[in-house]
């Protein structure tokens, strides 16, 4: 395949939980997938030290696994194996949908007055989507510095090094901070394809000024890409092998066909066996809406 033409995506504004703003990446009517990462909200930074700061519901999800990764703040998380596990930066949550689970997530008491960072989906393929669920928490990940970047691999392989959250798709994804004034080259894998997602400063990645709030698509067949600033700056960089199975997308859900979001919607609205239930959150579940095409 030829090089790729970068292509700029601006994100879209909505609102998480309890009126949180957040922009989001992908999907967009523009760009779906990046390999197979589905879905990249950029929340923050905000100010979270009034009201009652990030409050999710329980709410299900099938066919995906959720990453968090934390700039700043603090955020707990309940699902429904049990697991009730806070993060902060530094540190990775990894949640395996598999065929059904349901979590909620929320700021804590006492918690910190600032919340910056992202949350990423990554759709599981055919062999996948229906294993048993699974929660992961990776206290810390792989850094590695390169060229003045210091860069967190956090799945994947990068630069050499390799993350020790359980993936089932070739895939990689770094996060990427920068002190000062760089110029440097990073390393891309050519069988897959990548972007980047500026999330402080700004960034010329191969000749484009990136600042927060668009998402460069860098294509496939790259063997590397140019990063320039002139002054402090992070950046996602996402990336992996073509997701080549039809995904389609409704609410929470990642599936297949628009039958089993249909059911899917349904089976968690009537309280099905396979989302379990999440205990511990003051507060009401989330109603899943029925898609359109099920009026």
């Amino acid at each position: 395949m030829s090089q790729a033409v970068p292509q700029r995506i601006e994100s879209s504004t909505t609102t998480l939980g309890e009126g949180m703003r957040i922009r989001r990446a992908i999907p967009t009517r523009e760009r779906r997938m990046v390999g197979p990462w589905c879905f990249l909200d950029h929340f923050g930074p905000v100010d979270v030290s009034q009201g009652n700061g990030m409050r999710v519901g329980p709410h299900p999800h099938i066919g995906l696994q959720t990453v968090t990764w934390l700039y700043e703040g603090e955020i707990f998380h309940r699902d429904s194996l049990g697991s009730q596990q806070p993060i902060v930066p530094g540190q990775l949550n990894l949640m395996t949908s598999g065929r059904g689970i349901s979590h909620s997530e929320e700021s804590p008491q006492p918690r910190p007055a600032g919340m910056h960072g992202l949350q990423f989906w990554i759709a599981l393929p055919d062999e996948a989507r229906h294993i048993a669920p699974a929660f992961d928490h990776y206290p810390s990940l792989p850094r590695v510095q390169h060229g003045g970047l210091c860069c967190t691999v956090l799945v994947g392989q990068a630069l050499g090094v390799t993350s020790p959250a359980r993936m089932h798709w070739p895939i990689m994804g770094l996060d990427i901070e920068i002190a000062g004034a760089v110029d440097t080259q990073l390393p891309l894998d050519t069988a897959f394809e990548h972007a980047a997602l500026v999330t402080q400063g700004s960034v010329e990645i191969d000749g484009e000024i990136m600042e927060p709030g668009t998402l460069l698509y860098l294509g496939d067949s790259r063997a590397h890409c140019r990063l320039r600033t002139q002054g402090a700056a992070r950046l996602a960089l996402i990336g992996g092998k073509a997701f080549e199975q039809p995904v389609l997308m409704w609410w929470n859900f990642v599936a297949r066909n628009k039958a089993e979001l249909t059911a899917a919607c349904r089976e968690w609205n009537e309280g099905h066996e396979k989302f379990g239930a999440v205990t511990g959150y003051d507060g009401a579940s989330l109603v899943a809406p029925m898609p359109p095409w099920d009026a």
